[in-house]
């Protein structure tokens, strides 16, 4: 028997065999090489024996309809966009999720034989995680989000249809947070935005402060979104970031007798949800999360 016999494919560094059934996936972004979603979603197809392989491409905006070419034209089964896509990349697609239509930015691409279709699961997957590491109920929740980014849109989506009594958006510039809460006029009426003049009132009232801006992160670790003695004791104080797992904001607001909650499970279960569109099989949230920890530690 010759060696093309015995041949099965090789191995990519994640261990995931790959040959010429393997079915390919990819992130997009601008920055990208900091991502750990190929770390988390290869240890996904690995766990479910699953043929495919993810990768990280850094796209620039003007090579963006290039590359929604090549998606097609490669059949590249699933896309995870990220920071500058999520608005740009609408109207290369071929269909737009209601959920994603309604939030106005697309974080996940779904490619069915050529035809493509946008989805967004940040808002999801950021409810998931908060309902079952910090709040089970968030019905009455008077919520404060501080930042109006392209993350804030899914968030407030997915926390007005679990019945909070407000959602407060603070933002520095406050014509961006007005814009966020025109963008969702006729779909919800508890919205409000505010400037930063009106925030530390705001931190008082709230039972849920959210930080969806960059302050914070790896590794400007030592800004702060908001000062800690304005927030409510008994209060949640929730962090998009994951890198460090525990902000400066987070650190202090415990200090200050809050519960505290970090942005990792919204990252795994974001991803899960992308996972499941293009698998239609159950994703393996403990595995990806273990995948993402030993990153970490590993310093990768």
């Amino acid at each position: 028997m010759s060696t093309a016999d015995n041949f099965t494919g090789i191995s990519d560094q994640a261990g995931n065999v790959v040959d010429s059934h393997t079915i390919l996936y990819s992130v997009i972004g601008d920055p990208i090489h900091h991502s750990k979603s190929p770390v988390m979603m290869n240890r996904a197809f690995r766990e479910t024996g699953i043929n495919g392989i993810y990768t990280a491409f850094h796209i620039k905006d003007a090579q963006l309809p290039d590359f929604v070419a090549g998606v097609r034209a490669m059949g590249i089964r699933g896309v995870n966009v990220t920071i500058p896509h999520k608005l740009a990349v609408m109207p290369l697609l071929d269909e737009i999720d209601e959920s994603a239509r309604a939030i106005g930015a697309v974080n996940t691409i779904v490619n069915h034989d050529g035809r493509l279709v946008g989805y967004n699961t940040d808002g999801i997957g950021y409810v998931r995680s908060l309902k079952e590491e910090a709040e089970p109920n968030l019905a009455g929740k008077r919520i404060l989000i501080v930042g109006a980014g392209g993350a804030t849109r899914g968030i407030v989506y997915a926390l007005a249809r679990e019945g909070a009594a407000s959602i407060t958006i603070s933002n520095r510039t406050v014509q961006r947070a007005e814009e966020l809460v025109l963008a969702f006029e006729g779909q919800t009426d508890i919205l409000r935005a505010i400037g930063n003049e009106a925030l530390r009132e705001a931190c008082g009232e709230a039972d849920i402060i959210i930080n969806t801006t960059s302050l914070g992160m790896h590794p400007k670790i030592d800004e702060t979104p908001v000062d800690a003695s304005w927030l409510a004791p008994g209060a949640i104080a929730s962090d998009l970031i994951y890198n460090p797992m525990t902000t400066r904001f987070l650190a202090e607001a415990k200090q200050r007798g809050c519960s505290i909650h970090g942005g990792l499970g919204m990252f795994i279960y974001q991803g899960a949800y992308a996972f499941e569109f293009w698998t239609d099989r159950k994703a393996p949230v403990e595995a990806m999360r273990s995948a993402v920890l030993d990153a970490f530690s590993a310093g990768r």
